[in-house]
């Protein structure tokens, strides 16, 4: 019989509604205790004590189980994040203005990472399905952070390029966080535009128009800036602009630990290798596994980019995080303490990778 964390895994693809919880939670506790501290307390839990409960409550690398595969936790649990992202990021934008500005960048620091989690994260599984409605689920959750070019870059050109350097999202050895990430932001939104004019370009289409794909989003992200606009004037619209920027931002932290320093070999005829566990960092945390919906089994998802997150597996021989992603992103941002954790796991992936046979 599978241990008990292995269980109760079905169970905790459902707290990833505890992170959205978390805003509304900090405003009871600032009126409660009249303090704007608590406007930090989303990034306290997710970067502080939730890689200490991880640590606590252990890793899972047993294969999926039956009870997780359900309608419940394929389809419903992503779904019920956009009514809940949205209702999170415009009821928080409501209180923006009462908050003194200190308080008010914490709290959009706060709001940019719950999105990073709730809508970048969720997106990124929704968008790789066949489903019409679900990738349309993503292209709206990706709308509330303003990052809808990375439902079309992701999938046509992470996926395609990964551990390269033709991948503004894979990173070199030695690259440092705050060059890669304001790099892959640019690079990646530059990406995305350009894949979509390429496809309407083969199909005979002007890329200006209502055909591209991404003209539609960002008609949406307009929707959602003038909401934020309504609700509490340019406070809330630069709001709305700063939580997208800091949850697209985290994802592009998240995509550095994820291959950093890996590399894909390439071949006599110019072409790579096609995407293999090894290429990818994995981590097992029971407790962030489930919030994040099994994102941290990245190396079976790039393997197979489209098995659905309850049918993710642990791959033995795939280089391993020492911590999940909760920790893995505040030490990517002191670089010498990241390349002492992760420089000699590297070491060891690429010697286990260059052995023969």
């Amino acid at each position: 019989m599978p241990p008990v964390r292995t269980r109760l895994r079905p169970l905790s693809y459902w707290l990833v509604f505890t992170v959205p919880a978390l805003m509304p939670l900090s405003w009871w506790l600032i009126q409660v205790t009249g303090s704007f501290l608590w406007a930090g307390l989303p990034i306290v839990w997710l970067y502080g004590l939730l890689p200490l409960a991880d640590g606590l409550i252990g890793r899972d690398r047993h294969p999926p189980v039956d009870a997780q595969d359900t309608w419940l936790n394929r389809r419903l649990v992503p779904w019920l994040c956009l009514p809940v992202q949205i209702a999170v990021v415009f009821g928080s934008l409501a209180v923006l203005p009462a908050m003194p500005w200190w308080a008010g960048i914490m709290w959009v620091l706060s709001l940019g990472y719950v999105g990073g989690v709730l809508a970048i994260n969720v997106a990124h599984e929704l968008i790789h399905r066949r489903s019409w409605l679900d990738r349309t689920i993503g292209g709206l959750l990706l709308s509330t952070v303003n990052y809808a070019t990375f439902k079309i870059e992701h999938v046509r050109g992470h996926h395609v390029w990964v551990a390269t350097e033709n991948d503004p999202s894979s990173a070199a050895r030695g690259d440092v966080v705050y060059r890669f990430v304001p790099r892959a932001l640019i690079r990646n939104t530059i990406n995305g535009w350009r894949l979509e004019a390429d496809r309407l370009n083969r199909l005979g289409k002007s890329a200006i128009s209502l055909r591209n794909e991404l003209i539609g989003w960002q008609m949406v992200v307009i929707v959602f800036a003038v909401a934020a606009w309504f609700v509490a004037g340019w406070i809330g619209l630069a709001g709305f602009i700063g939580q997208g920027l800091i949850a697209a931002a985290s994802l592009e932290v998240i995509n550095y630990v994820e291959h950093y320093g890996l590399k894909r070999a390439q071949l006599e005829n110019g072409r790579y290798e096609r995407p293999m566990p090894r290429h990818s960092w994995n981590s097992d945390f029971w407790l962030s596994n489930g919030i994040l919906l099994q994102l941290q089994r990245h190396s079976d998802h790039h393997a197979f980019p489209s098995r659905p997150y309850t049918q993710l597996r642990s791959w033995p021989g795939a280089p391993q995080l020492p911590f999940g992603y909760s920790a893995m992103l505040p030490l990517a941002l002191i670089p010498p303490l990241f390349r002492r954790v992760i420089h000699p796991r590297l070491d060891r992936q690429q010697q286990i990778s260059n052995k023969p046979g």
